[in-house]
């Protein structure tokens, strides 16, 4: 490994990428004085940042290549589904599977799909608890109340202390939405 003057070792881009642009300064300060230095930032900032201009992401050659795959992969499937075999055989095309599956391995997978979902429906139905489940209304997340928040005696605050945070209790929302005296119930909030 080559080991730079500073103590520094070459094992990263970013670790070369520093090292070119301290030499590149050194060069300019020891030849231009600060009149060429002044015109090489005033050039690199308008340009890209090297890293960038290493070529496309790997995301990018990806998607490029998915896409092409794609889209032969279809006109395969195509032509084999809908081109009549002795232009298949004319062309010299005389392997390739039974034209049933053409239709069935589509139908299949809608169908998987469409189970899966009545599956993943039915799994969430059998997990929830019943409505008449206390888990309905408590777990162990449930932060009860405080009745007063404890501070100093004689303090100012006491009276615009803040309430911690905390679950309205069910009866309380039941008699706000449902019926009784909702102002009382607003009060005791």
């Amino acid at each position: 490994m080559e080991e730079l003057d500073d103590g520094y070792s070459m094992n990263s881009p970013r670790t070369v990428l520093s090292f070119s642009k301290r030499e590149n300064q050194k060069r300019r300060t020891t030849r231009g004085g600060s009149s060429d230095f002044l015109h090489h930032h005033t050039t690199t900032s308008s340009r890209r940042h090297p890293s960038s201009a290493s070529g496309p992401k790997p995301s990018e050659v990806y998607g490029f290549v998915g896409s092409i795959t794609t889209i032969v992969a279809t006109v395969i499937f195509l032509a084999w589904a809908y081109v009549p075999e002795p232009w298949l055989h004319s062309i010299g095309i005389s392997y390739y599977p039974n034209r049933y599956w053409a239709l069935a391995v589509p139908t299949y997978g809608m169908v998987a799909i469409v189970l899966a979902l009545a599956f993943y429906i039915g799994l969430n139905f059998i997990s929830t608890p019943s409505t008449t489940s206390m888990s309905m209304v408590f777990d162990e997340f449930t932060r009860e109340a405080a009745d007063d928040v404890k501070l100093a005696p004689g303090d100012q605050q006491q009276q615009e202390a803040i309430k911690p945070i905390s679950d309205i209790p069910v009866c309380k929302v039941n008699n706000l939405m449902f019926g009784g005296d909702s102002k009382r119930v607003m009060d005791r909030l």
